[in-house]
């Protein structure tokens, strides 16, 4: 038996969004009979004319009918369905965090996915690998890191960051690395004739090898202008070299030189006599070297 039909009433607000729907061709088919339900409702429709142009039961153009006049446009969306209830629970992922704090079995170096399935008794090794992924905990990764001791560390800090920040009006700031190791390697072969007379260019599998160069680098931060040379070792006498070949470029400016803390940076205070212009940051920190891969600043404090 077919319930009462219910009088549907429709706001402006409401009969545009169901036209909408029917309108739109990524509706789905559920949602489109739902809203043509709905609408021929509003128009003063039977249920059975309803049911017979829409291609339902009766009963479903009564069921969307009550839906929408007790509770509108939200009444035509799906209710929540209980579904079967979880396995594992938040209190099972407090007891995997729980478990990576404590140090590993004797004879492990490091918790892996097994063992923590193992040692929690009751849960699936699959379910804690899908934990540790989703929640970003990579068990073989090793990583490192140092803090400063420096006292005046966050004034350098500071000094720094301002230089990149707000840069002095009239001055140059410069980043200066220096990569060494460099593979010098001379190709045998850097085309391939072929027997129709055309050249192919590239590069062949054999080389020579001429040892390892130095790339010392400087970046200057407004432009991104790169000065850069090739040395055969990474001296203090080959860095002031370098030095100089920057200060050269720049005649009559201030330089403002963020370096690191390497040896070779530092106890240069004659060169720094003989070029006042020159101001020397240095700083444990390696931000957007021309030597370096990346291109944002990667800490290493």
């Amino acid at each position: 038996m077919i319930p009462e039909a219910r009088e549907v009433h429709l706001s402006k607000k409401d009969r545009k969004v169901l036209e909408e729907c029917c309108r739109s061709p990524t509706t789905l088919q559920r949602d489109l009979k739902r809203a043509r339900i709905v609408l021929l409702a509003a128009d003063g429709r039977s249920t059975r004319s309803i049911a017979k142009e829409v291609g339902v039961q009766p009963r479903i153009v009564s069921l969307w009918r009550h839906r929408y006049a007790d509770q509108g446009l939200e009444g035509l969306q799906d209710k929540p369905r209980p579904g079967k209830q979880p396995i594992y629970t938040k209190a099972t992922d407090k007891r995997i965090l729980k478990l990576l704090d404590q140090p590993p079995p004797d004879g492990f170096a490091r918790w892996t996915g097994p063992l923590l399935a193992e040692a929690l008794g009751d849960v699936d090794v699959q379910y804690v690998c899908r934990f540790l992924r989703s929640h970003k905990i990579d068990l073989a990764a090793r990583k490192s890191w140092c803090e400063s001791n420096d006292p005046d560390f966050t004034a350098k800090a500071a000094d720094v960051v301002g230089l990149y920040v707000a840069p002095p009006a009239r001055a140059i700031v410069l980043c200066v690395d220096e990569k060494p190791s460099i593979q010098a390697l001379e190709r045998a072969q850097g085309y391939l004739k072929l027997p129709n007379g055309r050249a192919l260019t590239g590069q062949s599998h054999d080389y020579k090898r001429h040892g390892t160069t130095t790339l010392f680098a400087a970046l200057e931060v407004a432009t991104g202008k790169i000065i850069a040379t090739h040395s055969k070792r990474r001296r203090r006498v080959e860095f002031l070299d370098f030095m100089d070949g920057v200060t050269a470029a720049f005649p009559n400016r201030k330089l403002h030189v963020i370096l690191d803390n390497l040896n070779t940076h530092k106890k240069n205070e004659h060169w720094l006599k003989a070029h006042p212009n020159v101001q020397l940051k240095r700083w444990r920190i390696y931000c957007c070297m021309a030597c370096n891969t990346s291109t944002m600043p990667n800490s290493r404090f």
